[in-house]
Protein backbone atom coordinates (compact mmCIF):
# COMPACT_ATOMS: atom_id res chain seq x y z
CA UNK A 1 0.00 0.00 0.00
CA UNK A 2 1.24 3.85 -0.58
CA UNK A 3 0.65 6.55 1.90
CA UNK A 4 -2.40 8.83 0.72
CA UNK A 5 -1.14 12.39 -0.19
CA UNK A 6 -1.61 15.14 1.78
CA UNK A 7 -2.91 18.21 0.20
CA UNK A 8 -2.01 21.15 -0.44
CA UNK A 9 -1.92 23.51 2.77
CA UNK A 10 -2.88 20.48 5.37
CA UNK A 11 0.18 20.75 7.33
CA UNK A 12 -0.09 24.31 8.36
CA UNK A 13 -4.02 24.02 9.22
CA UNK A 14 -2.95 20.93 11.04
CA UNK A 15 -0.54 23.05 13.36
CA UNK A 16 -4.57 24.37 14.95
CA UNK A 17 -5.61 22.05 17.29
CA UNK A 18 -8.87 21.02 17.16
CA UNK A 19 -8.84 19.44 20.29
CA UNK A 20 -6.05 18.24 22.70
CA UNK A 21 -5.84 16.21 25.91
CA UNK A 22 -3.29 17.63 28.98
CA UNK A 23 -2.14 14.82 31.04
CA UNK A 24 -5.12 12.43 30.70
CA UNK A 25 -6.19 9.60 33.09
CA UNK A 26 -9.01 7.38 33.32
CA UNK A 27 -9.00 4.69 36.26
CA UNK A 28 -11.18 2.31 36.96
CA UNK A 29 -11.53 -0.12 40.27
CA UNK A 30 -11.67 -3.46 39.81
CA UNK A 31 -11.39 -6.06 42.15
CA UNK A 32 -13.66 -7.87 44.95
CA UNK A 33 -16.40 -6.28 46.68
CA UNK A 34 -17.67 -2.71 47.04
CA UNK A 35 -14.88 -1.16 49.11
CA UNK A 36 -11.73 -2.57 46.89
CA UNK A 37 -9.36 0.07 46.40
CA UNK A 38 -7.30 -1.37 43.42
CA UNK A 39 -7.35 0.40 40.29
CA UNK A 40 -6.67 -0.66 36.50
CA UNK A 41 -4.60 2.55 35.22
CA UNK A 42 -6.80 2.14 31.77
CA UNK A 43 -5.28 5.61 30.68
CA UNK A 44 -2.27 7.40 32.67
CA UNK A 45 -0.93 11.13 31.88
CA UNK A 46 -1.31 10.92 28.63
CA UNK A 47 -1.12 14.39 26.49
CA UNK A 48 -1.57 14.85 22.97
CA UNK A 49 -3.34 16.89 20.00
CA UNK A 50 -5.30 16.95 16.67
CA UNK A 51 -4.76 19.35 13.86
CA UNK A 52 -7.75 20.39 11.42
CA UNK A 53 -7.81 18.24 8.92
CA UNK A 54 -5.37 15.99 10.30
CA UNK A 55 -5.68 12.35 10.23
CA UNK A 56 -3.28 11.31 13.46
CA UNK A 57 -3.30 7.14 13.91
CA UNK A 58 -3.79 5.76 17.42
CA UNK A 59 -1.92 2.00 17.49
CA UNK A 60 -1.68 -0.52 20.11
CA UNK A 61 -2.47 -3.92 21.00
CA UNK A 62 -5.85 -5.16 22.20
CA UNK A 63 -6.12 -3.64 26.05
CA UNK A 64 -4.10 -0.85 25.62
CA UNK A 65 -6.43 1.83 26.12
CA UNK A 66 -6.91 2.93 22.83
CA UNK A 67 -10.54 2.71 23.19
CA UNK A 68 -10.80 4.10 26.32
CA UNK A 69 -9.14 7.29 25.10
CA UNK A 70 -12.04 7.84 21.97
CA UNK A 71 -14.59 7.25 24.69
CA UNK A 72 -12.93 9.74 26.81
CA UNK A 73 -12.76 12.22 23.51
CA UNK A 74 -16.39 11.23 23.07
CA UNK A 75 -17.54 12.47 26.49
CA UNK A 76 -18.59 8.61 27.30
CA UNK A 77 -16.14 8.42 30.42
CA UNK A 78 -15.17 11.14 32.62
CA UNK A 79 -11.32 11.79 33.07
CA UNK A 80 -10.03 10.74 36.12
CA UNK A 81 -7.16 13.54 35.84
CA UNK A 82 -6.24 15.87 33.22
CA UNK A 83 -8.35 17.49 30.91
CA UNK A 84 -9.87 17.59 27.41
CA UNK A 85 -9.60 20.85 25.50
CA UNK A 86 -11.80 21.24 22.29
CA UNK A 87 -11.26 24.46 20.24
CA UNK A 88 -9.23 25.71 23.40
CA UNK A 89 -12.27 25.34 25.77
CA UNK A 90 -12.18 22.83 28.55
CA UNK A 91 -14.90 19.87 28.01
CA UNK A 92 -15.51 19.86 31.68
CA UNK A 93 -17.20 22.94 31.40
CA UNK A 94 -19.47 22.14 28.85
CA UNK A 95 -22.62 22.18 32.26
CA UNK A 96 -25.56 22.54 29.67
CA UNK A 97 -27.29 19.98 27.27
CA UNK A 98 -27.39 22.18 24.61
CA UNK A 99 -23.11 22.28 24.94
CA UNK A 100 -23.01 18.48 25.30
CA UNK A 101 -25.23 17.80 22.10
CA UNK A 102 -22.99 20.68 20.09
CA UNK A 103 -20.08 18.83 21.28
CA UNK A 104 -21.28 15.80 20.17
CA UNK A 105 -22.14 16.64 16.90
CA UNK A 106 -18.97 17.74 16.30
CA UNK A 107 -16.96 15.08 17.64
CA UNK A 108 -19.33 11.83 17.35
CA UNK A 109 -17.91 8.28 16.66
CA UNK A 110 -17.79 5.81 13.89
CA UNK A 111 -17.95 2.27 15.99
CA UNK A 112 -15.81 -0.76 14.92
CA UNK A 113 -19.19 -3.49 14.27
CA UNK A 114 -21.00 -2.50 11.75
CA UNK A 115 -23.43 -4.99 11.96
CA UNK A 116 -24.75 -3.99 15.47
CA UNK A 117 -24.01 -0.15 14.94
CA UNK A 118 -27.47 0.01 12.78
CA UNK A 119 -30.99 -0.68 14.09
CA UNK A 120 -32.09 -3.82 11.99
CA UNK A 121 -36.00 -2.25 13.02
CA UNK A 122 -35.07 1.05 10.68
CA UNK A 123 -34.66 1.91 7.54
CA UNK A 124 -31.16 3.33 6.63
CA UNK A 125 -32.04 6.57 6.44
CA UNK A 126 -33.43 6.47 10.19
CA UNK A 127 -30.30 6.77 11.61
CA UNK A 128 -29.04 9.57 9.40
CA UNK A 129 -32.26 11.63 9.66
CA UNK A 130 -32.35 11.36 13.59
CA UNK A 131 -29.09 12.71 13.81
CA UNK A 132 -29.81 16.03 11.46
CA UNK A 133 -33.50 16.08 13.59
CA UNK A 134 -31.10 15.81 17.10
CA UNK A 135 -27.81 18.13 16.15
CA UNK A 136 -29.07 20.47 13.74
CA UNK A 137 -33.13 21.44 13.88
CA UNK A 138 -33.06 24.37 12.54
CA UNK A 139 -33.79 22.41 8.91
CA UNK A 140 -36.92 21.82 8.09
CA UNK A 141 -38.19 18.08 7.06
CA UNK A 142 -37.44 18.32 3.19
CA UNK A 143 -34.16 20.02 4.24
CA UNK A 144 -33.03 16.87 6.16
CA UNK A 145 -34.09 14.44 3.62
CA UNK A 146 -32.09 16.33 0.80
CA UNK A 147 -29.35 16.71 3.67
CA UNK A 148 -29.20 12.76 4.09
CA UNK A 149 -29.32 12.36 0.31
CA UNK A 150 -25.80 14.55 -0.06
CA UNK A 151 -24.22 12.76 2.88
CA UNK A 152 -25.11 9.33 1.60
CA UNK A 153 -24.07 10.33 -1.59
CA UNK A 154 -20.22 11.84 -0.36
CA UNK A 155 -19.32 8.59 1.26
CA UNK A 156 -19.83 6.61 -2.09
CA UNK A 157 -23.26 4.81 -1.98
CA UNK A 158 -25.49 5.82 -4.54
CA UNK A 159 -28.16 6.34 -5.82
CA UNK A 160 -28.60 7.95 -2.46
CA UNK A 161 -33.00 7.21 -2.80
CA UNK A 162 -32.46 3.54 -2.99
CA UNK A 163 -29.93 3.46 -0.27
CA UNK A 164 -31.62 4.63 1.74
CA UNK A 165 -34.79 2.75 1.52
CA UNK A 166 -32.94 0.04 2.81
CA UNK A 167 -32.64 -2.57 5.79
CA UNK A 168 -29.20 -2.83 7.28
CA UNK A 169 -29.71 -6.38 6.34
CA UNK A 170 -29.75 -5.51 2.72
CA UNK A 171 -26.17 -3.66 2.79
CA UNK A 172 -22.36 -5.58 2.81
CA UNK A 173 -20.44 -4.58 5.55
CA UNK A 174 -19.01 -2.18 4.08
CA UNK A 175 -21.63 -0.46 3.21
CA UNK A 176 -23.20 -0.58 6.70
CA UNK A 177 -19.80 1.03 7.91
CA UNK A 178 -20.22 3.57 5.27
CA UNK A 179 -23.04 4.99 6.58
CA UNK A 180 -21.89 4.78 9.95
CA UNK A 181 -19.28 7.53 8.09
CA UNK A 182 -22.65 9.21 6.85
CA UNK A 183 -24.58 9.66 10.25
CA UNK A 184 -21.00 11.02 11.70
CA UNK A 185 -20.79 13.61 8.87
CA UNK A 186 -24.53 14.62 9.01
CA UNK A 187 -23.31 16.52 12.00
CA UNK A 188 -21.33 19.00 9.84
CA UNK A 189 -18.27 17.57 12.15
CA UNK A 190 -14.64 18.91 13.05
CA UNK A 191 -13.65 15.70 14.52
CA UNK A 192 -14.54 11.76 13.57
CA UNK A 193 -13.66 9.19 16.22
CA UNK A 194 -12.79 5.81 13.98
CA UNK A 195 -12.52 3.09 16.53
CA UNK A 196 -11.19 0.18 14.62
CA UNK A 197 -13.23 1.00 11.77
CA UNK A 198 -12.08 -1.16 9.06
CA UNK A 199 -11.11 -4.47 11.60
CA UNK A 200 -14.50 -6.58 10.64
CA UNK A 201 -14.34 -6.13 6.93
CA UNK A 202 -12.93 -8.03 4.25
CA UNK A 203 -9.52 -6.92 3.75
CA UNK A 204 -10.63 -6.78 0.12
CA UNK A 205 -12.96 -3.35 0.83
CA UNK A 206 -10.83 -2.08 3.72
CA UNK A 207 -8.80 -0.01 1.36
CA UNK A 208 -11.91 1.67 0.04
CA UNK A 209 -12.93 2.96 3.97
CA UNK A 210 -9.43 4.46 4.32
CA UNK A 211 -9.37 6.12 1.12
CA UNK A 212 -12.67 7.54 2.35
CA UNK A 213 -11.03 8.76 5.02
CA UNK A 214 -8.40 11.11 3.52
CA UNK A 215 -11.40 11.93 0.97
CA UNK A 216 -13.96 13.16 3.86
CA UNK A 217 -10.88 15.08 5.09
CA UNK A 218 -10.32 16.84 2.22
CA UNK A 219 -13.71 17.10 0.75
CA UNK A 220 -15.59 18.21 4.47
CA UNK A 221 -12.73 19.58 6.24
CA UNK A 222 -12.85 17.30 8.95
CA UNK A 223 -10.31 15.90 11.33
CA UNK A 224 -9.95 12.10 12.60
CA UNK A 225 -8.32 9.76 15.19
CA UNK A 226 -8.38 6.72 13.36
CA UNK A 227 -7.47 3.66 15.86
CA UNK A 228 -6.27 0.48 15.26
CA UNK A 229 -3.95 -2.39 16.01
CA UNK A 230 -3.14 -2.58 12.06
CA UNK A 231 -0.29 -0.40 11.51
CA UNK A 232 -0.30 -1.07 7.86
CA UNK A 233 -3.15 0.64 7.33
CA UNK A 234 -2.16 3.52 9.59
CA UNK A 235 0.74 3.96 7.79
CA UNK A 236 -1.48 4.13 4.45
CA UNK A 237 -3.70 6.57 6.01
CA UNK A 238 -1.97 8.83 8.71
CA UNK A 239 -0.05 11.57 9.04
CA UNK A 240 0.75 11.56 12.37
CA UNK A 241 1.13 8.27 14.14
CA UNK A 242 0.47 7.44 18.23
CA UNK A 243 1.61 4.62 19.43
CA UNK A 244 0.26 3.07 22.82
CA UNK A 245 1.08 0.61 25.39
CA UNK A 246 -0.59 -0.16 28.71
CA UNK A 247 -1.99 3.08 28.72
CA UNK A 248 0.94 5.07 27.76
CA UNK A 249 1.28 6.89 24.67
CA UNK A 250 5.47 5.46 24.06
CA UNK A 251 5.92 7.21 20.68
CA UNK A 252 4.51 9.86 18.53
CA UNK A 253 5.61 11.58 15.19
CA UNK A 254 4.88 12.00 11.74
CA UNK A 255 3.64 8.35 10.90
CA UNK A 256 6.25 7.69 8.04
CA UNK A 257 9.35 8.61 10.17
CA UNK A 258 8.07 6.34 13.23
CA UNK A 259 7.68 3.40 11.02
CA UNK A 260 10.89 4.14 9.09
CA UNK A 261 13.12 5.11 12.26
CA UNK A 262 11.24 3.51 14.98
CA UNK A 263 12.50 4.42 18.71
CA UNK A 264 11.06 2.63 20.91
CA UNK A 265 11.11 -1.31 21.13
CA UNK A 266 7.56 -1.64 21.32
CA UNK A 267 6.94 -0.50 18.09
CA UNK A 268 9.69 -2.30 16.19
CA UNK A 269 8.11 -5.09 18.42
CA UNK A 270 4.84 -4.45 16.00
CA UNK A 271 6.52 -3.68 13.01
CA UNK A 272 8.24 -6.98 13.10
CA UNK A 273 5.03 -8.83 13.35
CA UNK A 274 3.92 -7.10 10.06
CA UNK A 275 4.23 -8.73 6.89
CA UNK A 276 5.34 -5.41 5.00
CA UNK A 277 8.04 -5.39 3.00
CA UNK A 278 8.53 -1.85 3.33
CA UNK A 279 9.16 -2.41 7.32
CA UNK A 280 12.51 -0.94 8.78
CA UNK A 281 15.03 -4.15 9.77
CA UNK A 282 14.73 -5.34 13.04
CA UNK A 283 16.69 -3.64 15.64
CA UNK A 284 17.99 -6.87 17.45
CA UNK A 285 14.70 -7.54 19.43
CA UNK A 286 14.07 -11.57 17.92
CA UNK A 287 10.56 -12.47 19.51
CA UNK A 288 8.04 -11.13 22.21
CA UNK A 289 9.29 -12.50 25.55
CA UNK A 290 8.68 -11.73 29.21
CA UNK A 291 4.87 -10.79 31.42
CA UNK A 292 1.92 -9.21 29.98
CA UNK A 293 2.06 -5.63 31.32
CA UNK A 294 1.27 -4.69 34.83
CA UNK A 295 -1.69 -1.92 34.95
CA UNK A 296 -3.63 -3.07 37.76
CA UNK A 297 -2.02 -0.51 40.85
CA UNK A 298 1.50 -0.16 38.60
CA UNK A 299 4.52 0.13 40.21
CA UNK A 300 6.83 3.37 38.95
CA UNK A 301 9.44 1.85 35.77
CA UNK A 302 8.32 1.26 31.96
CA UNK A 303 5.16 -0.60 31.57
CA UNK A 304 7.29 -2.85 28.90
CA UNK A 305 10.21 -3.43 31.00
CA UNK A 306 9.25 -7.31 31.39
CA UNK A 307 8.68 -7.91 27.72
CA UNK A 308 11.77 -5.48 26.44
CA UNK A 309 15.37 -6.90 25.78
CA UNK A 310 16.94 -3.93 26.05
CA UNK A 311 15.78 -3.02 29.66
CA UNK A 312 18.07 -1.83 32.13
CA UNK A 313 17.93 -0.69 35.99
CA UNK A 314 16.45 2.78 35.49
CA UNK A 315 13.46 0.90 33.71
CA UNK A 316 12.13 -0.70 36.67
CA UNK A 317 12.14 2.01 38.96
CA UNK A 318 11.96 5.20 36.80
CA UNK A 319 8.65 5.83 34.32
CA UNK A 320 10.45 7.42 30.72
CA UNK A 321 8.84 10.00 29.72
CA UNK A 322 7.51 11.34 25.99
CA UNK A 323 11.04 13.26 24.93
CA UNK A 324 12.22 14.45 21.59
CA UNK A 325 14.51 12.18 19.20
CA UNK A 326 14.17 13.60 15.67
CA UNK A 327 12.39 16.42 13.91
CA UNK A 328 8.64 16.00 15.84
CA UNK A 329 9.35 12.31 17.06
CA UNK A 330 8.86 11.69 20.26
CA UNK A 331 9.68 8.54 22.42
CA UNK A 332 9.30 7.53 26.18
CA UNK A 333 12.38 5.43 26.17
CA UNK A 334 15.29 5.40 28.56
CA UNK A 335 17.42 3.74 26.61
CA UNK A 336 16.48 5.07 22.55
CA UNK A 337 19.06 7.53 21.06
CA UNK A 338 18.34 10.76 18.45
CA UNK A 339 18.14 9.89 15.58
CA UNK A 340 19.63 6.30 15.93
CA UNK A 341 16.96 4.06 16.66
CA UNK A 342 17.02 2.04 19.57
CA UNK A 343 20.30 1.97 21.52
CA UNK A 344 21.41 -1.45 22.49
Amino acid sequence: MTSVDVEPGVTESAATPVIEARDLSRHFRVGRGFFSKQQLHAVDNVSFSIGRQEIVALAGESGSGKSTIARLLAGVYKPTGGEIFYQGRPMSSFKSRKDQLSYRGDVPMVFQDPFSSLNPAFRVSHGVLRSLKLHRPELTRQQRQDEAAQVIEAVGLTPAGDIMDRYPYELSGGQRQRIGFAQALAHKPKLILADEPVSMLDVSIRIGLLNLMAELRSSAGVSFLYITHDIASARYVADRLMIMYAGHIVETGPAESVLANPKHPYTDLLLGAVPDPRAPLSLGIEGDTGEPPKVVDPTPGCRFRWRCPLAIDRCHVETPVLRRLGENHEAACHVAEADAGVAG
